[in-house]
């Protein structure tokens, strides 16, 4: 039996973990699926988003605002301690898909005596030349990256967060969207994936460095879940950031797991991610 805990990505929430989570937990496993601040089960969602009223979505105030990585981090290193207590060895296997990746490698910085493993789902991993998602999305690899740029609502620097309106019924904001997540799912399967994702995700988070530290995150074992269609964290940019992880520290370098026909948001057909999750466990 391994202990799991889950981290979700931008937009998400824990429940993004649930078919995951549910297989695991059959097998045997104990999983913690996390919920960062203002995310699922305690998420701010604005009233202007519900009424779909377009002018006040572009200005209505959010608490989301005043959250940043270090908030994140918290939340996530009080989940691993707490899962840790539990677990078998006394020890955990630490996941993030996508901007999960963030807390996933901050989480290692603090407390890698708690971790067994890292696993980073087409997720992100800095090193110290490119610390941040800002940093990232500037090097030539994220070049075909699809991004919202016109589906934000409002000014995020005035927000404070990156909003965008998933409930939106204008096709070409909802093809973008299906592109960024969902690659060639098929429509009924592409919005209940957007049903799960909420407007708001904390600006101060793409700002925020989070960055491994060779002497604690550096000594844990890692795996790459590579997608090979993802449209958001490019194949190019995941391969990089293996690269330069690697190169880091090259006693311990990156299992990679690839998954070629999987989008951003995984492959429908969640058991081969169970298999590999599965497989680093003790």
């Amino acid at each position: 039996m391994t202990a799991y805990v889950l981290v979700h990505g931008s937009h998400s929430a824990g429940a993004f973990w649930a078919p995951i989570a549910r297989e695991l937990g059959l097998r045997g496993h104990r999983v913690v699926a996390v919920d960062q601040p203002l995310h699922g089960a305690e998420a701010h969602l604005p009233l202007s988003y519900q009424t779909q009223d377009p002018d006040a979505l572009a200005t209505e105030p959010t608490p989301l605002a005043d959250v940043g990585l270090d908030d994140f981090e918290r939340r996530v290193t009080q989940a691993v301690r707490r899962a840790a207590h539990a677990a078998p060895g006394g020890r955990v296997v630490l996941v993030g898909h996508s901007m999960g990746g963030l807390s996933v490698t901050r989480v290692a910085n603090a407390v890698p005596e708690l971790l067994e493993h890292l696993v980073y789902m087409s997720a992100v991993c800095f090193s110290p030349d490119l610390p941040s998602i800002n940093d990232i999305m500037t090097a030539p690899e994220a070049a075909t990256a699809v991004v919202p740029a016109e589906q934000v609502i409002g000014d995020p620097a005035k927000l404070g967060v990156l909003r965008l309106n998933f409930r939106s019924g204008d096709a070409k904001d909802l093809a973008v969207f299906k592109e960024m997540f969902c690659a060639d799912y098929a429509d009924v399967d592409f919005l209940r994936v957007l049903a799960g994702l909420q407007p708001d995700e904390a600006g101060r988070v793409t700002g925020d460095p989070s960055v491994g530290e060779v002497a604690t995150w550096g000594r844990v074992p890692r795996t790459y879940l590579r997608f090979g269609k993802d449209r958001l964290i490019p194949l190019a940019l995941q391969d990089r950031m293996i690269r330069t992880a690697d190169e880091r520290t090259p006693d311990n370098t990156f299992r990679v797991r690839s998954f070629p026909a999987a989008p951003h948001m995984g492959p429908l057909d969640t058991g081969p991610i169970v298999d590999a999750l599965a497989g680093v466990g003790s």
